[in-house]
């Protein structure tokens, strides 16, 4: 164990300083045309939920609760500005379930187990995007036309003999299409809040020799309040300006 510590400790007296040079950045001067995620809005949600929780086990209390929103879709549709908003509250919930020793309770004490519970609560909502930070690209339509080439045949008997067939050629078929693939606006999530309130539906007392007032449960009717912050964005082409360098950057430049 020694040796190997008074190896480790030889190497690392063995590193020695190093020098570095620093280099300028190549970079693009006068205007330019970058595609950058361009903010569309910043918009604040407030969902309300009320679910029933039940639990794998009876309940004697709740010690604790851990929360995280978790978004699964966030999706502009376009051109009706309408914001689908889907996802869930993942909630770590630790309680005290009644230890099935009935032997250990008393008159005046209750042994219990530490457990935790881990579920999740969806949620969804529709909302509409009034105010634009930047107006988003809207999609281009695909489109897709047909087109024909006359042909003159010749008739079969029972028609005059100057006669034609005038027509397009049923044979062929022509087409031309466009396909345009548009930049999708996507989302971020910049802050929750949720306000609770959680309540036993079921809870009974625990048994006739149990301290006054204690009970179990195993049913709880949450409601909550969830406050949502996004930002919603989309790829653009924006036009960038950059001012001239100095004569010192230049410099730089012109000697790498």
């Amino acid at each position: 164990m020694s040796d190997s510590y008074e190896e480790n400790s030889q190497h690392l007296s063995d590193c020695k300083d190093c020098e570095s040079v620093p280099h300028h950045p190549h970079v693009s001067i006068g205007k330019i045309v970058a595609k950058v995620p361009v903010v569309l809005s910043e918009l604040s949600l407030q969902l309300d939920l009320d679910t029933m929780i039940k639990f794998p086990e009876p309940v004697l209390e709740i010690k604790d609760v851990k929360k995280r929103v978790k978004l699964t879709q966030c999706r502009l549709l376009l051109p009706t500005n309408r914001l689908f908003i889907k996802g869930f509250v993942r909630k770590n919930i630790q309680y005290a379930s009644p230890s099935k020793d009935i032997e250990q309770n008393t008159k005046s004490s209750i042994a219990s187990d530490l457990h935790s519970y881990t579920v999740d609560v969806p949620f969804q909502c529709v909302t509409e995007v009034k105010k634009f930070l930047s107006k988003p690209v809207m999609p281009q339509v695909n489109s897709r036309e047909e087109f024909d080439f006359f042909v003159a045949q010749p008739l079969p008997s029972g028609y005059p003999e100057k006669d034609e067939l005038l027509t397009s050629d049923l044979s062929q078929f022509h087409q031309e299409s466009t396909q345009f693939y548009n930049e999708l606006p996507f989302c971020e999530l910049i802050s929750s809040k949720i306000i609770e309130w959680d309540e036993a539906v079921d809870r009974v007392s625990l048994h006739k020799d149990a301290p006054v007032g204690e009970g179990y449960f195993t049913k709880v009717e949450e409601k909550m309040v969830i406050d949502l912050k996004v930002r919603l964005l989309q790829n653009q082409q924006a036009r960038v300006s950059s001012s001239t360098n100095d004569c010192c950057n230049n410099h730089d430049i012109e000697e790498e």
